[in-house]
């Protein structure tokens, strides 16, 4: 595809006529301008929430929760034409019916890292369309349902991540011509880069296996990984993924001790089967650490699930650990039962 084509031309390119690719097409661009609506809210939130909160549940909110759900209302409305039988959002307990003919299914979070909004710093939102009628989502693995996913990161530049299962694309918006055009070739992960996402405030929460992985990354050279590690974290779960595809490393949220969090604290549907397929198209991985993301399955609309996703090797490292293959194998941590952050 060539650089100077805008996302419509794409994904014309990409569906040649076929009827059900047409439909994605459609579904795809209107979720784009609404995230360009967005975009621009965003920009002049004030704004934005004096002009709709009237209008939307949830008054009396704080800034972030009024520009999330402003932002759902948004994609709400840009989909409410298209087939799609469901809308499955962070911000709703249940999904919303829409469409009783639509064969697709759209799974969002409409504002991730809302509170970043306080600080001015990078927020996003992620959507998956998946081949549903909504019924086979509980109780089905969603991640062989998706048709395409993708996440908007509004940063210092409004960016477009896209997959419709043949590589991973990054689109840039031009706020003059309120259109997203593509940038280079597909992306794909670089490996060997020593450089991990984790919340380390939770440390003492984790499990023995997720302690002695972030230790032998702390340890660096001197570790058993024998390599020295950068350590990044924001807080908005889409500038962690786009930051991996261009630079490589690991993202990890994983489990832990407090009751709400055994399983995680991401959602399955609307944040790590889209990012899955995200990082896989790019050449990646993603895993709860001991099962592909993209084969588990729904046990609840709203699941929570462990949540690894990078580079594979590194993605595979993690594994390791987490299975006990790492410490059966000899690859132990520079201290066993007193990790560097340990007392």
């Amino acid at each position: 595809m060539n650089a100077a084509h805008h996302l419509q031309q794409c994904l014309e390119s990409w569906a040649r006529g076929d009827d059900e690719r047409d439909v994605i097409k459609s579904l795809i661009c209107d979720i784009a301008d609404a995230g360009i609506r967005i975009s621009r809210q965003i920009v002049a939130r004030e704004l934005a929430i004096e002009e709709r909160l009237d209008s939307l549940p949830g008054q009396g909110d704080s800034d972030s929760q009024s520009m999330d759900m402003l932002a759902h209302q948004i994609f709400a409305d840009a989909i409410c034409d298209h087939p799609v039988s469901v809308l499955v959002s962070a911000v709703c307990a249940e999904a919303l019916p829409m469409d009783p003919q639509g064969r697709y299914a759209v799974a969002i979070d409409p504002l991730d890292g809302a509170p970043n909004l306080e600080t001015n710093l990078s927020i996003g939102s992620v959507f998956s369309i998946l081949e549903s009628d909504g019924s086979d989502l509980v109780g089905g693995r969603p991640g062989q349902l998706q048709r395409a996913a993708g996440f908007f990161y509004y940063g210092p530049q409004t960016l477009l991540v896209l997959t419709w299962g043949e590589g991973t694309y990054q689109f840039l918006l031009d706020p003059e011509r309120g259109r997203f055009y593509l940038l280079n070739s597909p992306l794909r992960i670089p490996p060997g880069k020593c450089e991990f996402a984790i919340n380390t405030s939770n440390y003492r929460f984790w499990d023995n296996s997720m302690r002695h992985f972030i230790d032998d990354c702390i340890a660096g050279d001197e570790g058993a990984l024998g390599e020295n590690f950068n350590m990044r974290w924001s807080g908005s779960l889409v500038a962690e993924a786009f930051r991996i595809l261009v630079r490589g490393g690991v993202f990890l949220y994983p489990g832990d001790s407090r009751p709400e969090y055994r399983n995680g604290r991401l959602r399955l549907l609307y944040h790590a089967v889209p990012l899955a397929l995200i990082i896989e198209q790019a050449g990646g991985a993603a895993s709860d650490g001991n099962e592909s993301i993209l084969t588990m399955r729904l046990n609840a609309l709203h699941a929570r699930v462990p949540l690894i996703f990078g580079c594979k090797e590194r993605v595979d490292e993690v594994i390791d650990y987490v299975s006990g293959v790492a410490l059966d194998s000899g690859h132990h941590p520079l201290f066993m039962n007193r990790g560097l952050l340990r007392k």
